[in-house]
């Protein structure tokens, strides 16, 4: 029979209403749209992984000297200890020279539909090629990379390894190849969030429960759900009302890739896992603060003005994404040889 005096009594032990924590049918709700992170890395289309390919890719993303300049690696602007990103308003690349996005998160971008804020890379290996040739960034060549890594025996030794059926494996296709396979392993699993979403009631608290809530209830979770949080699809930005232009940087967005003029001021939504360690925020950089971003994007994408007690549950919820950190020794590298490229730190 229930006993209505035993559960007041459970209830004021624990000090929280035993109802807080029902399903309300938020959790329900939250399932139609998001998905947790999952603990093992995605199997990847056309190049399957291996411990060799792993462990190559780890060292080629944190090599400074595939740069011209030797100071520059992929770890420099998705720096494994800042959420994924380099805390900059735009990177600083070759010759102290900026860039003209903001860094996207490398953590988790196994999952976005593309990559680059604009989607011109199809894939992370793609990907991997564009800030080495990049002038502005790695201002290195497809042969400079080969040339670099032919001059280190233990690099040759490891592509061999990972590529044991192909002649001549140390290519520029090869060493993007494996650092793709190493960035789909940077996944960010077991946040609050993610805890929620598999049933944890108690995952999140009462603010941030009512920011999902929000979250949900105005719309924001059409542009950023799934997985990823984001990165599924493209949206203009400034939908309802087009922010300042500093925000913007009068960018164009995807309309310099596909020429098309409906992709103007179209960008791939961000991913928002993991979004409290990656600020500043949007393509531009120019808002440092999550819940400033929060508020910007309730006027631009939505047409309406959040209070800021709304802006701040959306906030507190946001903050739940942020899941387990990948955590790894940064290597030691091969020793140079009289072959290796010297540095070039001019323009």
């Amino acid at each position: 029979m229930f006993n209505s005096t035993k559960l007041l009594a459970v209830t004021l032990m624990v000090g929280v209403s035993a109802y807080a924590y029902a399903d309300d049918g938020l959790l329900t709700r939250a399932k139609q749209m998001f998905k947790p992170i999952p603990a093992k890395a995605p199997a990847l289309k056309n190049n399957p992984y291996s411990k060799e390919k792993y462990e190559l890719g780890k060292l080629l993303f944190f090599e400074p000297r595939l740069s011209k300049s030797g100071l520059i690696s992929c770890n420099t602007c998705h720096n494994m200890g800042l959420g994924g990103g380099d805390f900059q308003e735009t990177s600083t690349g070759h010759a102290w020279q900026k860039g003209p996005r903001n860094s996207p998160t490398v953590f988790n971008s196994v999952f976005n539909i593309a990559q680059f804020w604009d989607g011109r890379a199809k894939d992370l290996a793609e990907q991997a090629k564009g800030p080495v040739q990049a002038s502005v960034e790695m201002n290195n060549t497809p042969e400079g990379v080969v040339k670099t890594l032919m001059s280190m025996p233990e690099y040759v030794d490891m592509f061999k390894k990972a590529y044991p059926k192909v002649k001549d494996p140390v290519t520029f296709d090869n060493f993007a190849l494996a650092v793709e396979v190493f960035e789909s392993t940077l996944n960010t699993p077991d946040s609050k969030f993610d805890k929620f979403l598999k049933g944890n009631q108690k995952a999140l608290n009462k603010t941030e429960r009512e920011g999902l809530d929000l979250f949900m209830g105005k719309s924001c979770a059409d542009c950023h759900k799934g997985v990823n949080m984001g990165g599924h699809d493209y949206y203009p930005f400034g939908l309802v009302e087009k922010p300042s232009r500093e925000i913007t940087a009068d960018d164009k967005g995807r309309f310099m890739v596909t020429k098309t003029a409906t992709d103007e001021y179209v960008f791939k939504s961000p991913s928002l896992r993991n979004i409290n360690l990656t600020a500043p925020y949007f393509h531009s950089g120019k808002v440092w603060s999550l819940n400033e971003a929060v508020k910007v994007m309730s006027t631009a994408q939505l047409g309406i003005s959040l209070s800021d007690d709304e802006a701040g549950k959306i906030t507190a919820f946001l903050k739940t994404t942020t899941g387990k950190q990948p955590v790894m020794t940064h290597p030691i590298f091969p020793a140079p040889t009289d072959a290796t490229p010297k540095p070039v730190l001019t323009k």
